[in-house]
């Protein structure tokens, strides 16, 4: 028979279920607002990089002071644009000593000591001990007749067959940097975006062949945002469209005042302070396979480039996506 104290006890007990039923609710909510309240960056562990093209000349001549505040704003991995006048070796050191990690290189296709089209084995030597990872051309092979054409002259005047030479020319050579423990790239601007014919006399560009006709299985690509939006091109839809192919991006804004064109103009400004939507394209570009995220901006600046660069990583870091 049930006595008073077994159904108080009973009662107590119903109690103490319902009160911790309502506070892992409760724990739920909180966790699930703080979650959402957390940065872009920290709540997918992405280190955010800078390119160091967006220093400039000087960076050259200050190598050791830049790279420190370079550390001290809060970047964690750079991407080099070339070797700044030091061996592997020297600049390796400069990274470590700057608490830096150098995982990215832009190499040009031709026409410098190290390119695409030298001794691709000292190549992968040469970045394995700066401990780049990912080699990207940043630009397009011009071909031979076209020599002392500018660059944004020559990138207006490529053929469909141009281009097409070129994703073979990229295939060529990341097979190799592949078997070397490589990975290679191919980095926008805006010209690939000019309209062209291909063999069939239907309208496509440059950019449209070099995702088509590269193998997904050896050539990555890295989205810079700022070149593709001042080409007149949306990003969103291109990541969508593209999905895998994209693993880096150059996070580069740019004004509205910016008019579509295909001839290596923008109006370009700090990250946050421009046309681009960054809560929306960080995690467009995350979904759609971008693990390697760099600053960058063109020129000209404002102020002083590192005061640029403080600005757009501030914003950036506060970013809630």
């Amino acid at each position: 028979m049930r006595t008073i104290a077994d159904e108080t006890r009973t009662a107590l007990s119903r109690r103490g279920l319902i009160a911790a039923g309502a506070a892992a609710l409760a724990a739920s909510w909180t966790g699930a607002a703080g979650a959402a309240e957390t940065t872009f960056f920290q709540r997918r562990k992405l280190p955010l990089g800078i390119q160091l093209y967006s220093l400039g000349p000087d960076l050259a001549k200050e190598l050791d002071a830049q790279l420190a505040t370079v550390a001290k704003i809060g970047f964690k991995t750079v991407e080099l644009a070339g070797y700044l006048g030091r061996t592997p070796a020297e600049l390796r050191a400069a990274f470590d000593r700057a608490g830096l990690a150098c995982t990215s290189a832009h190499v040009p296709p031709k026409g410098a000591a190290i390119s695409f089209s030298g001794d691709l084995s000292k190549l992968a030597d040469d970045l394995h001990v700066v401990g780049v990872k990912t080699a990207i051309m940043p630009i397009q092979y011009i071909p031979d007749r076209m020599s002392g054409v500018g660059l944004r002259d020559a990138g207006m005047q490529m053929t469909a067959d141009d281009w097409k030479w070129n994703a073979d020319f990229l295939n060529e050579k990341a097979a190799v940097l592949k078997k070397a423990g490589i990975v290679t790239g191919y980095h926008n601007h805006n010209f690939e975006f000019t309209p062209v014919k291909d063999a069939k006399g239907a309208d496509t560009n440059g950019m449209e062949i070099l995702l088509k006709h590269t193998d997904p299985s050896l050539v990555i690509f890295e989205l810079d945002a700022g070149w593709v939006t001042a080409a007149g091109q949306d990003p969103f839809a291109m990541l969508k469209a593209h999905a895998g192919r994209f693993t880096h991006m150059h996070v580069k804004d740019i004004k509205p005042t910016t008019k579509p064109n295909f001839e290596l103009r923008q109006d370009p400004t700090e990250v946050g302070s421009g046309m681009i939507n960054w809560p929306k394209l960080l995690p467009a570009a995350y979904e759609a396979g971008v693990r390697g995220f760099f600053y960058e901006q063109e020129p000209p600046f404002k102020g002083a480039r590192l005061e640029s660069a403080k600005i757009s990583f501030d914003y950036l870091a506060k970013v809630v996506a």
